[in-house]
């Protein structure tokens, strides 16, 4: 990701752009790995995952790309997979979700404050999204900022996520580095929070904990006090 150019945006342009769309295909790779997953599962959802949550949240989460049998198969992000385990069960217990479990869309979880969307909207092969694909999709995640001047804290799940937050911003990736827990200023007095995403890999292997995953939601919590304080 290294290597980014500053991407000058302005706010009146994303006005008019989508923060999403079920039907693009601007990846021909993508396009046709979902058509190939739909001949297998025809049950599965099988097109871009539309972010979810609270429409005017002030913590935006920002994972990487949906999962075979998470998103892809359900149509909500981090739901019906290992991922969400974790994510789920921590924005219940910080107050952010109705539930602690995420099954299915239809489950009637709902999320206050927070919403959650990823940098790729659509499966990628392996769970590995090319760097064009990710710049390609770039533009649903700087139109979402842009149109939530409210969200105060954006939490990147993973490198890449916080890269594509940098980029969606404006800024070159040599604003910040990602580590987990790490903390990096953006324009409008928002935040950028990073951490380890929460995928089965990561925790199986202990790379990220429970109690390193909840010490983030501690962190932005606590910013998302303080920029109220502020006001």
């Amino acid at each position: 990701m290294a290597g980014y150019a500053e991407f000058p945006r302005s706010p009146f342009l994303f006005m008019m752009n989508p923060i999403f769309d079920v039907h693009c295909r601007r990846c021909a790779r993508l396009g046709s790995f979902l058509e190939a997953v739909r001949l297998d599962h025809p049950d599965y959802h099988c097109r871009p995952v539309p972010p979810f949550g609270d429409p005017r949240a002030r913590l935006l989460i920002v994972g990487l790309a949906p999962g075979l049998k998470g998103a892809n198969r359900t149509g909500r992000p981090f739901t019906g997979d290992h991922a969400g385990i974790l994510l789920y069960a921590t924005l219940y217990k910080f107050g952010f979700g109705s539930a602690a479990i995420s099954t299915d869309a239809q489950d009637g979880l709902r999320l206050d404050d927070a919403r959650i969307t990823n940098a790729v909207k659509c499966l990628p092969p392996a769970n590995k999204p090319l760097p064009a694909e990710i710049a390609a999709c770039n533009d649903y995640l700087g139109a979402e900022l842009a149109q939530s001047p409210q969200a105060r804290v954006i939490l990147a799940l993973g490198a890449i996520a916080h890269a594509a937050v940098l980029r969606a911003s404006g800024l070159r990736a040599s604003h910040g580095r990602f580590a987990h827990g790490a903390e990096h200023p953006l324009s409008a007095g928002r935040v950028l929070l990073d951490s380890y995403h929460c995928s089965r890999y990561n925790t199986q292997t202990r790379r990220l904990t429970t109690e390193m995953f909840e010490a983030v939601f501690v962190r932005a919590r606590a910013l998302l006090e303080g920029a109220a304080a502020a006001r």
